[in-house]
């Protein structure tokens, strides 16, 4: 299309039909004017994901989220309690509330705290390889959520609402930057093995135009091929395979102006191009295997460790939001025996985690890069007990859902290293100073980004969403 045509009388029907990104690209070009334009020879002519610049300058240019989904226990990783070893066994005394399902005593930590770095900051014997980085991590002892179930707590943590469809923190990201690379999806969503419980709601873009949805990638596989299938076409060079998806794309707008713009029909349209331009490069970031051997060797050949460093590799191209999962289902959901549940799973991704600190920090990454550590909330200083019908016998040792009181971290993007921010009890069950929400942690994480939480906004059906919906304060004593 060019000016020639819009002088002969061009309707603007047609140009958004050219353009191909329908009212996704009406949306980006009314809200981003400097909206770019998609590689050459593209039928694609309106990129919804060219990079634009935040409200104010950023701290952070990505972000990399890992979710140890399930819930870790903060009284057994960050969050120290003397008081659990006074009173091992015993009832813990004051008013204590109801969590999901019975629990008993207190029950005292199986894992040894140290201090850690120039700062001293505690972590126990779980993380002794996050905690080399000890005086970059920025932990917040004060997190709360609404209620103590999986479900609404995962789409909490990812989406800003436990109950309605709404797009995730990942989808908001990229929806307010954009991507740095037209070869790769803007948000990347890691899951070894399958997905984890809820499955697509935690990555989804929700009424947020398609283009903006994160990408799963099953990292259980190591070639390509299996990472991303049909990721090549082995029979047809690339300028046939262009000239072929320009065709099937104008049939699809075709078909998408007789079904009012369906916003399913649009978001598959634009994910052919993106599979189209993710042959040039995926290849390359997905390939974990070719960083020299001793980088390797630090992040651990084994799955965790190659997802984290697949997790490098993608943001140092480029992609915008990265969330990297333990692993399917929640893995971390210790409802018996927490210390071997907990042991074993830490054992998995501690090695893998604390090399990505040390490899961001040395290439300075970690800079612009925004790291994220956490569950979807915590669990209880108490024992669990046997609840007829539901668990039985299957509790010795083990720790039930808390949403009261639970510990995340960040480090990297301009936060506070070797800070501790607030304060459960002193036995680690409720948040009691500087608690911190989630539309907290939400509206910090878009600050960090550049955004003020409450201007970045879409409307829909009349009105206008934002992540953090009515709520959320920016947590500005964690900001360096």
């Amino acid at each position: 299309m060019d000016y020639e045509e819009i002088g002969r009388g061009i309707s603007r029907r047609q140009i958004l039909r050219r353009c191909g990104m329908g009212m996704a690209g009406v949306a980006a070009a009314h809200l981003f004017p400097s909206a770019g334009v998609a590689g050459e020879g593209s039928s694609l002519e309106l990129n919804p994901l060219a990079p634009r610049a935040p409200h104010f300058p950023a701290r952070a240019k990505h972000v990399i989220h890992l979710f140890m989904n399930g819930g870790p226990s903060q009284v057994d990783t960050f969050d120290p309690k003397e008081a659990l070893t006074k009173y091992d066994g015993k009832a813990l005394p004051g008013d204590y509330r109801q969590t999901e399902r019975k629990t008993g005593g207190a029950m005292k930590s199986p894992f040894a705290f140290k201090r850690y770095g120039k700062s001293g900051l505690p972590v126990s014997d779980l993380f002794t390889h996050v905690a080399q980085s000890a005086d970059e991590l920025c932990v917040i002892r004060s997190m709360h959520a609404n209620v103590p179930n999986h479900e609404p707590s995962l789409m909490l943590m990812n989406t800003g609402d436990s109950l309605q469809p709404r797009p995730s923190l990942g989808a908001w990201v990229t929806y307010g930057l954009g991507t740095l690379n037209d070869n790769l999806p803007g948000f990347v969503a890691l899951c070894p093995n399958g997905v984890p419980i809820v499955e697509t709601q935690n990555w989804r873009s929700a009424f947020l135009p398609g283009a903006y949805q994160g990408t799963h990638i099953d990292t259980k596989y190591k070639s390509i091929d299996e990472l991303i299938r049909n990721i090549r076409n082995p029979r047809i060079p690339m300028n046939r395979q262009r000239a072929q998806l320009d065709l099937v794309q104008e049939l699809n707008r075709k078909h998408l102006e007789e079904r009012a713009r369906d916003a399913k029909l649009e978001a598959r349209m634009q994910s052919f191009e993106l599979a189209y331009r993710m042959q040039m490069e995926a290849s390359d970031a997905f390939n974990a295997a070719a960083e020299p051997d001793w980088i390797q060797d630090e992040y651990g050949r084994d799955v965790q460790g190659r997802q984290m460093l697949i997790a490098r590799r993608l943001v140092e191209r480029g992609v915008r939001f990265v969330q990297v999962w333990h692993g399917a289902g929640q893995p971390w959901d210790s409802h018996s025996e927490i210390g071997k549940n907990h042991g074993r799973l830490a054992a998995e991704c501690d090695k893998a985690i604390g090399a990505l600190l040390r490899d961001l920090k040395r290439t300075g990454l970690l800079e612009e890069t925004l790291v994220v550590w956490g569950g979807e909330f915590g669990r209880t200083p108490t024992v669990e007990l046997p609840t007829p019908g539901l668990n039985d016998n299957n509790t010795a040792l083990g720790r039930d859902h808390n949403h009261y009181g639970f510990s995340m971290w960040m480090a990297g993007g301009g936060v506070k290293g070797g800070h501790v921010h607030g304060a459960t009890d002193e036995f680690g069950f409720k948040a009691v100073e500087q608690p911190v929400h989630v539309h907290d942690l939400h509206a910090t994480i878009l600050h960090l980004l550049g955004f003020d939480h409450t201007k970045l906004t879409y409307r829909y059906a009349g009105r206008d969403f934002r992540l953090t919906d009515v709520h959320g304060e920016v947590v500005q004593s964690i900001i360096a």
